[in-house]
């Protein structure tokens, strides 16, 4: 699979041969949102907003934004609700944010809906009470001034008025002109002056009155804030299913388990004398693995990920065709006597192969003078009997895609310390279970005495079978 490319059908077969693996990261990734839910998820959120009446800056915005969320404020409001939390813990559930129009919005996050409304009213009409108790402050302490500075402003005023009234009266007692322009210049300057004492009358009247509000009650919140508990469950399933299905696919990918017949035989340095597709049925009561190994294999699974191919033969009878030859084969390749048939202990596959291998042989006329002794090694450690007397023969069964190159060049090098050759090679390929049972009669040339092989269907490992004598 590692020279293919992603396709959806690869995807589709991924999850069909780990979807167990998939099934539990997927699960405990949910358990893990659920869990985060404790930690990160808000609660109940709601907000109010406080409107600021007049021109204000952006940096004066922000400064408000940082009163609303004071140790000041949020100390008055949580002495009002009586909470028993202190500023610092109330800071976590308050934010304050400057929106256009000279509104600071005020929201607060609790665990009911209740509480979340009451804190965010209670920080607002703190955070109001405590501006304007600033405003007064300030304005007492500079009101003195303010007040000495304007009544000043009224006696300059006043004299200029009268000011004005002299030289009016002056310039009436000449009619030219001039004088008209004069006093008509005077009679401007007297109501610019008169509009300037009414705008300063309404200024010092406004100065007094409160320029911040608050704009309504928060409203009671319905649903939970996001994320939500749903939320951050069904996010943290669907994070650790992704995962998982790119890791398997990346796995799938780097794969570097040989498919290829001729890259099989390159590995072993031998001939591939036959090919047969067996069914990938599950294995008999005596193999399965125990719990622990199973529950081992839902995360770290070593099923191959090459997708069952579709059968070339169509019954079984075309099978047994298959397991002659390649046994005729094998009998031209070597002389007659025993030959050991080496199988790896984990591949169940090339284990019923080479069960009927050794069952065949028994009945071929054309295997006649070969003993098959079948011993399955294990993959990791290859451990082979030593030659019983010369130089002996091996014949490896191995199912495709199920063995690296790196395991197959060990198994002939475990060979030739052993003393025995690899003379041949038998190749099983996993295929899709035949939904059709009937087998059709097999033809003629079967080069069997009987007709019919006598005994299929083996269960265990044989131990030494032979050929007729």
């Amino acid at each position: 699979m590692s020279d293919d490319t992603v396709r959806l059908a690869t995807v589709g077969h991924v999850l069909r041969r780990r979807w167990k693996a998939l099934a539990v990261l997927t699960a405990f990734g949910a358990l893990l949102g659920f869990g985060a839910s404790f930690l990160f998820s808000p609660g109940y959120a709601t907000s109010t907003s406080v409107l600021l009446q007049g021109p204000r800056e952006p940096s004066e915005m922000l400064t408000q934004v940082e009163v609303a969320r004071s140790s000041v404020v949020l100390g008055r409001a949580a002495v009002a609700l009586n909470w028993n939390v202190t500023p610092a813990q109330l800071r976590e559930s308050v934010t304050a944010e400057a929106l256009d129009g000279n509104v600071i919005r005020v929201t607060g996050t609790a665990d009911t809906p209740g509480a979340a409304q009451r804190l965010a009213d209670q920080v607002a009409d703190e955070y109001v009470r405590f501006t304007t108790q600033l405003v007064s402050s300030s304005a007492d302490a500079s009101a003195q001034v303010l007040r000495e500075q304007r009544d000043a402003l009224r006696r300059q005023v006043t004299e200029t008025n009268n000011r004005i009234s002299e030289l009016q009266a002056a310039s009436e007692q000449g009619l030219t002109v001039e004088s008209v322009q004069t006093r008509t210049d005077l009679e401007g300057l007297r109501t610019q002056l008169g509009q300037a004492m009414t705008k300063l009358d309404e200024a010092e009247a406004g100065s007094s009155q409160a320029n911040i509000v608050v704009m309504g009650q928060a409203e009671r919140p319905s649903s939970p804030a996001p994320p939500t508990t749903t939320q951050l469950t069904v996010g943290g399933a669907a994070l650790f299913l992704l995962v998982g299905m790119l890791t398997q696919l990346l796995a799938a990918r780097a794969g570097r388990r040989l498919r290829d017949e001729e890259d099989i035989a390159a590995a072993l340095d031998a001939p591939v004398l036959g090919s047969v597709d067996l069914p990938d049925d599950p294995a008999s009561p005596k193999q399965r693995p125990g719990f622990g190994t199973r529950l081992r294999r839902l995360v770290y699974d070593t099923t191959p990920f090459e997708p069952l191919r579709k059968a070339t033969t169509r019954n079984e009878a075309e099978k047994d065709i298959r397991y002659r030859r390649s046994l005729a084969r094998l009998r031209e390749n070597t002389q007659a006597g025993q030959v050991l048939v080496l199988v790896a202990d984990d591949d169940l596959t090339a284990q019923r192969m080479a069960a009927q291998l050794a069952a065949t042989a028994a009945v071929e006329p054309r295997a006649r003078g070969l003993f098959l002794r079948v011993t399955a090694v294990s993959p990791d450690r290859v451990t082979v009997p030593d030659a019983p007397a010369g130089r002996g023969a091996v014949l490896v069964v191995v199912t495709a895609a199920t063995r690296t190159a790196w395991e197959l060049v060990a198994i002939t090098r475990a060979c030739a310390e052993a003393g025995q050759s690899v003379v041949g090679v038998v190749i099983a390929h996993r295929v899709r279970p035949s939904r059709s049972g009937a087998a059709s009669a097999p033809p003629e040339d079967t080069g069997t005495a009987g007709g019919k092989n006598t005994a299929g269907g083996m269960n265990g490992m044989s131990t030494t079978l032979a050929g007729p004598a």
